[in-house]
């Protein structure tokens, strides 16, 4: 199912961390939180990544 999902402000693909429960966007440098196994793609949502 990763492979569907996008970063909503870049369109690039997604990388999953599973030790943080996160699906990080390189491209727009934002990691999407992983709740009760749903991904939240609320850029609201998003923690900013170095």
């Amino acid at each position: 199912m990763l492979e569907a999902l996008v970063c909503p402000i870049s369109q690039a693909v997604l990388t999953y961390d599973a030790e943080r429960q996160e699906l990080i966007s390189k491209a727009a440098r934002l990691a999407f939180p992983i709740r009760d196994g749903i991904p939240v793609m609320l850029v609201s949502e998003a923690r900013e990544v170095e």
